[in-house]
């Protein structure tokens, strides 16, 4: 049976996530931005936190754990690239580690270029992936650490899972990033529909997060660098795959 996810607002504009196996009633929390949401989630379920995993070390990803792990005492489980600077752990992966939720497997997905050492947790079976910084929906995260090689591996990684996977990603960031999107992609129809959608759900203040790896593949300038339009108006028709995703990282730190 596929995992119950829960998406928990926290901070300004982070998210956290909450994965239950309602067979072994296990409960993990992938990423803890603060405490408080997530706690008053968990208690109105009656779930008992289990396992704690961690895509990377940035503070507002792991600075709620610490009172989690005061009321619960969970399982910590995070990148051993990353373990030198992230909170202790119980558990150090690397890619392609097996991990459980219950009786759901997953996998560990090396998506560093936002970090290096961050870490996506994969669960084919509940068609999720939990993506934090790397991928998001209609961006990725800046590149703080890795360079733009890096973060192009990374990116198409995940894009070659199933398309009908469901991108947990970390961050509200997705109207600011349609913006950007369309100096960059502005004849393409699928963007200028999801970017009304964006609109309509953001002035409800619905959550725009997850979304499915299909329609960021269709409209997230990041994941389209091979895509001819994008190339010709970047003036960029024989440069490499990589040298397009620089151009258009390097614009969207300028927008």
């Amino acid at each position: 049976m596929p995992l119950e996810i829960v998406t928990v607002p926290c901070l300004s504009d982070n998210y956290a996530f909450i994965a239950h196996d309602p067979v072994t009633n296990d409960t993990a929390v992938i990423d803890v931005p603060e405490a408080g949401p997530i706690q008053s989630v968990l208690e109105a379920r009656g779930w008992e936190l289990g396992k704690v995993f961690i895509t990377h070390h940035h503070s507002d990803h792991v600075g709620g754990l610490e009172a989690l792990r005061t009321h619960w005492s969970p399982r910590v489980i995070g990148a051993k690239a990353d373990a030198h600077r992230l909170p202790p752990l119980d558990v150090e992966v690397e890619e392609g580690d097996e991990i459980m939720i219950g009786g759901e497997k997953g996998r560990v997905i090396d998506v560093s270029g936002h970090t290096m050492g961050h870490v996506a947790f994969h669960f084919p079976g509940s068609d999720a992936v939990f993506t934090a910084d790397s991928l998001m929906a209609m961006g990725c995260g800046r590149l703080f650490e890795g360079d733009a090689d890096t973060m192009w591996t990374s990116l198409r990684k995940l894009a070659a899972l199933p398309q009908d996977t469901i991108v947990y990603s970390g961050h509200e960031y997705t109207a600011a990033n349609a913006r950007f999107a369309m100096t960059v992609d502005p004849e393409n129809p699928a963007l200028a529909r999801r970017s009304g959608q964006i609109e309509a759900a953001r002035a409800k203040g619905d959550a725009t997060v997850p979304s499915s790896l299909a329609e960021e593949k269709e409209t997230n300038p990041f994941l389209r660098a091979g895509d001819p339009a994008i190339r010709s108006g970047l003036g960029m028709e024989d440069a490499s795959d990589a040298e397009v995703f620089a151009e258009i990282r390097r614009r969207k730190d300028n927008f």
